[in-house]
């Protein structure tokens, strides 16, 4: 009897997750802003989430279902809140980050609440997705190491590309902070050669973190 009850329990946590994953993609397919990739374009925010979850499947398949929903739901909507309505320095950059943890964890939970799932799964959501306690809550380093990983091997180069002025100490500094944001299992599986470094930057990368 335990035995079925169980399955039945497995059967309605996968039909919700497919339910918030789902309601995760149509919100991010809304983003008006498009990105090419394989000669395919995509909305630019559902092909950052298929992203994450794609490199989470690599790098952690073993990841817990509240790590699989925060690392879908990471980057949810972004575009409703621009970087330039915030002072253009460094405390506005920081206000703009902080506000954006704030939005992704209310949307994903607002998402997830509709689909189904109940308050504890929700908030342990949300406390991935607004990146608390990390290094000390192993589910928010895990997607913090998945954010890491998405970016070098996707967006590090174009973040490269949008600003030239940036000299070899400054990008040692970038590549440096995002490196100690990484656990020691991120690293060793980038070193491992399990993700696609952009090729332009491997000196410099290398230069970074062995350095």
């Amino acid at each position: 009897m335990q035995t079925n009850f169980n399955y039945r329990e497995d059967i309605m946590t996968s039909n919700l997750y497919q339910a918030a994953i789902a309601a995760f993609d149509k919100a991010n397919a809304e983003d008006p802003n498009k990105e090419t990739a394989n000669g395919k374009e995509y909305p630019k925010e559902l092909l950052y989430a298929q992203r994450m979850t794609d490199m989470q499947e690599r790098y952690a398949p073993e990841a817990s279902e509240a790590v699989k929903l925060a690392c879908r739901a990471q980057h949810i909507q972004r575009w409703k809140s621009p970087r330039s309505n915030f002072p253009m320095d460094r405390n506005g950059y920081l206000q703009w980050r902080t506000g954006l943890y704030k939005f992704h964890a209310e949307t994903a939970g607002n998402l997830m609440k509709q689909a189904g799932y109940d308050d504890e799964m929700i908030e342990r959501v949300k406390t991935i997705i607004s990146k608390k306690a990390l290094k000390v809550n192993p589910e928010t380093q895990l997607m913090e190491d998945v954010v890491d990983l998405v970016f070098i091997e996707y967006y590090m180069i174009g973040f490269a590309t949008s600003h030239p002025e940036y000299d070899e100490a400054k990008w040692i500094e970038i590549i440096k902070k995002t490196w100690n944001k990484m656990s020691a299992r991120a690293h060793d599986f980038t070193l491992a050669g399990k993700i696609a470094l952009p090729e332009a930057l491997v000196p410099l990368i290398l230069k970074a973190v062995k350095g």
